[in-house]
């Protein structure tokens, strides 16, 4: 084993300075740093553009743990790496090994992709026993390994962002894969399709506006990896919940050679109205658990960028269940964390983010604390502070399930609603206290401490699970293409085939199936919090009953754009318009019982029109429900305003009377989940008298009426 390294580029390298960190491109050069509390030496590695003749230039300054100097010749463009010289015992934490080229953390942009080999792992992973970790490999590993770029950024920096700045309250999220949605469009030019530029051509962005969302919401778009056992499976990490890079965009998703695209992207969305929240992934990395590959974070400082078993430093803690936990409490990997935050908002434009296991990045040494360091870095960010936080509330750590115990900064993915609005609609008996808690906004999670509705992010699906076609499908899931004899993914969905598992020529089914997904995009569109839709759930798209296709990289996650159902996207086109139409119902405040005919206020009725009783929300059997939503006079509207909602999660037909409520006369039919094809009316024509309604099983009807005021009904 080598004890150092020479200079073997003939070049004066310089001091250079501590800040920033990674390669900053300046007059003459680029100045380089790198942080490692425990290495003995850093090698600065430069390459040619094809990834070859790698020179060496130690970095002998240090300042802090920051190692640093300045490198004159060296441009914009130009590949890069480092070895790093340390001590290798794995039991105290160490697993340094200079043979392994690694990666910068904070590289803008990677070139090439890893090679699968032996020679990328530390250790000899041909041992294959149980302490094959403690061995030492001294096999090279440059010619397998992707090369960082050094970027000039200077023009993105200066490039002002248009903010949108879209009240939390009033955005509809729209859950997206950045190559599945563009991939098979034709209308996109074919060097554009599953990139970045694909997402901002027309056809995309006209979709978008068309259907009338307000925010994307982008799953990991940061480099990843594909996991070895992926690979041995000629499959890959389609989700991308694997990173290795928190600056570099994935490099499959450009078009070219230039992160400027991506840049070009979320201005072409700002200018169409539309806000980007990225899904970020802090809590772990691609190198996996002890027996994974050396690629960057491991070989840099192993015992300061991950945590570790205490008593047997050589073990990871592991609370994400991908084999190792991201120290976000060591300052300096804080310190990365929140540099990558503020690159993405200031440099790249986004508006926010949906933290992955954020309960890891919420856990001090003994447990989750929502004043935890992490926490109380973002609220006083003058940056961060300003932009959309959501955190995916759980991990599978000890404590991990903290939904509605986050700062108010954060809104929180609610899986609890997603479960009881597929329970209810599935016709599960005693769930009508549950879906009205729910509907309502989880005020029993989250007001408390002045956080509003819109802390609840509301879905019924999202990435991980089936689609919303799937759910109204399959009882069960169907994960034999991901290779694991069917043993991953969830076992229970909440969903229901209604007859048939998967696809069926009954129209009695096909039907019912067609009416429970409007249903469900009805419910979520009308709930109190913040809607977020599934990206292909509007447009009937299906996994063929595959929950967990974070490996499915082809035509079962990716959009068919030619097996689109328009009506459905036309039905949630005009659902999103009537939420934005009715200011009510995507209220900043918890609202409960009225005060007065013309105040803000949720009541529930019974299908025969009185208001419920005590008695009646613990009737087990019972599966309809009505609700009235109440609104003082808000913009646009001149008078206050009324919706009734009728549900029925029967499998029969069940008449509703339609209640009486002060002040409100004429109820106006707005929509009817009964309808294969309907017209959503503005003013509509017809009022309900105060009668008897029939819904037919498993339906929704909404209805709307003006206040009256002197005794004058206003329209």
């Amino acid at each position: 084993m080598n004890n150092g390294a020479e200079n073997n580029l003939n070049v004066l390298v310089t001091k250079g300075q501590s800040y920033p960190l990674g390669a900053t491109v300046i007059a003459g050069g680029v100045n380089f740093a790198i942080f490692s509390a425990n290495a003995t030496q850093v090698v600065l590695c430069l390459f040619d553009h094809n990834g070859n003749n790698e020179k060496q230039i130690c970095l002998v300054h240090k300042t802090k743990q920051i190692w640093h100097g300045f490198v004159p010749g060296v441009k914009a463009g130009d590949l890069y790496g480092y070895r790093v010289y340390g001590p290798y015992q794995p039991h105290l934490g160490h697993r340094f090994n200079h043979n392994k080229l690694l990666l910068d953390p904070y590289s803008k942009q990677l070139k090439g992709n890893l090679a699968p080999n032996d020679a990328n792992y530390g250790y000899d992973i041909s041992r294959n026993d149980v302490d094959a970790d403690l061995s030492f490999c001294e096999i090279d590993n440059a010619q397998y390994m992707p090369k960082c770029v050094v970027i000039d950024d200077s023009v993105l920096k200066s490039t002002p962002v248009k903010r949108l700045n879209i009240p939390l309250e009033s955005t509809v999220i729209y859950e997206m894969h950045v190559k599945g949605f563009s991939v098979l469009n034709p209308e996109v030019n074919k060097a554009h399709q599953g990139k970045f530029a694909g997402l901002a051509s027309k056809s995309s962005l006209q979709y978008l506006t068309q259907l009338g969302v307000n925010c994307v919401e982008l799953l990991p778009v940061q480099s990843f990896l594909n996991e070895p056992f992926l690979i041995e499976k000629n499959l890959n990490n389609y989700w991308g919940y694997n990173s290795i890079g928190f600056f570099a965009p994935n490099p499959s998703y450009l078009s070219s050679e230039d992160i400027g695209e991506f840049r070009k992207m979320v201005d072409r969305f700002h200018d169409a109205g539309i806000e980007v929240i990225l899904d970020v992934v802090y809590n772990h990395t691609a190198e996996g658990n002890r027996l994974g590959p050396t690629l960057s974070f491991r070989g840099i400082d192993n015992a300061s960028y991950y945590r570790l078993v205490s008593n047997d430093q050589r073990l990871y803690i592991n609370d994400t269940g991908c084999g190792n936990t991201v120290n976000s409490n060591h300052p300096q990997v804080l310190r990365l964390i929140m540099d990558s935050l503020r690159y993405w908002v200031e440099v790249m434009g986004v508006d926010g983010f949906r933290f992955d296991l954020a309960s890891c990045l919420g856990r001090e040494v003994y447990g989750f604390d929502p004043g935890c360091g992490f926490f109380d870095a973002l609220s006083q960010d003058p940056v961060l502070c300003q932009v959309k936080l959501i955190a995916e509330p759980w991990d599978i750590g000890p404590g991990g399930y903290q939904l509605g115990n986050y700062p108010i900064a954060f809104s929180e993915w609610n899986d609890r609603y997603r479960d009881t609005m597929r329970r209810f609609w599935r016709g599960d008996k005693g769930m009508l206290p549950e879906f009205a808690r729910r509907f309502h906004g989880s005020g029993d999670f989250f007001e408390h401490h002045g956080r509003a509705p819109s802390a609840s992010i509301n879905f019924i699906t999202s990435h991980d699970g089936f689609t919303l076609r799937d759910v109204v499908s399959y009882q069960h899931r169907h994960n034999l293409a991901n290779g694991e004899d069917n043993r991953d993914g969830h076992h229970e969905n909440l969903s229901h085939n209604y007859g048939v598992e998967g696809h069926t020529s009954n129209e009695n089914i096909i039907n019912i199936r067609a009416r429970q997904q409007r249903n469900f995009i009805t419910t979520l569109m009308l709930s109190q919090g913040v809607p977020m839709l599934l990206s292909g759930d509007e447009m009937g798209h299906s996994q063929q009953g595959n929950n967990n296709a974070y490996c499915q990289d082809n035509s079962i996650c990716w959009i068919d754009w030619q097996k689109i159902d328009w009506p459905l996207v036309e039905f949630t086109s005009e659902l999103i318009k009537l939420r934005q139409r009715f200011p009510i119902l995507c209220y900043a405040e918890f609202i409960h019982e009225p005060e007065d005919q013309c105040a803000n206020g949720f009541t529930w009725y019974s299908r025969h029109g009185e208001p419920m009783v005590k008695q009646q929300w613990s009737e087990a059997e019972t599966r309809t429900l009505a609700v009235v939503i109440t609104s003082e006079v808000i913009p646009p509207y001149q008078y206050p305003q009324a919706l009734l909602l009728l549900l029925n999660a029967c499998e029969e037909s069940k008449p509703f009377q339609l209640p009486e409520v002060e002040g409100y006369q004429g109820w106006q039919l707005l929509v009817d989940t009964q309808l294969t094809h309907q017209k959503f009316q503005t003013k509509p024509n017809e009022k309900e008298k105060s009668e008897a309604v029939l819904l037919c099983g498993r339906s929704l009807k909404l209805f709307h009426a003006h206040h009256q005021l002197n005794n004058k009904v206003v329209n």
